[in-house]
């Protein structure tokens, strides 16, 4: 079972697809987690997701650690495939709950309410390769699964 889930190739493409979205994630996770970039840190994210957004406060933690540990998870190649899943969770749920009433543009302009969705569609199609594909090379998950055998 282990093996199966950590199992990948020394293929490029997911490589690319793993460092690219786990480098955007661990930045948005970073700002809710540390308050780096200009982020609210942890207090102030859990906040706003539970008194702002009535988020139960379980799942809001969910959330901010798939975008945090979910990145840190990516950029090293760990659990890839779970960490992907986070973060296509968060997106899905995202769009569901708050940007599909924007439409699909980002907002470019500012002259709509809010943001669209077609950045979370981008991610969650780089999240699939990864669940699909696996981790890639340099990752932890391929050199665990070339020592599983």
């Amino acid at each position: 079972m282990l093996k199966k889930l950590l199992d990948t190739s020394d293929d490029w493409a997911p490589t690319v697809a793993r460092l690219t979205l786990g480098t955007v994630f661990f930045a948005h996770g970073a700002q809710k987690v540390l308050g780096w970039w200009g982020g609210y840190g942890f207090a102030g994210t859990m906040h706003f997701f539970t008194a702002g957004m009535g988020i139960p406060a379980p799942l809001a933690f969910l959330a901010i650690m798939a975008e945090f540990l979910g990145g840190l998870g990516l950029l090293v190649g760990a659990l890839s495939r779970i960490a992907a899943f986070g973060i296509f969770t968060n997106m899905a749920v995202a769009i569901a709950t708050v940007h599909r009433h924007f439409g699909f543009f980002m907002n470019w302009f500012g002259n709509q309410k809010g943001e669209g969705y077609e950045y979370h569609l981008l991610a969650m199609a780089l999240a699939v390769v990864i669940m699909i594909r696996g981790a890639g090379a340099l990752s932890v998950d391929r050199e665990v699964s070339k020592r599983l055998g």
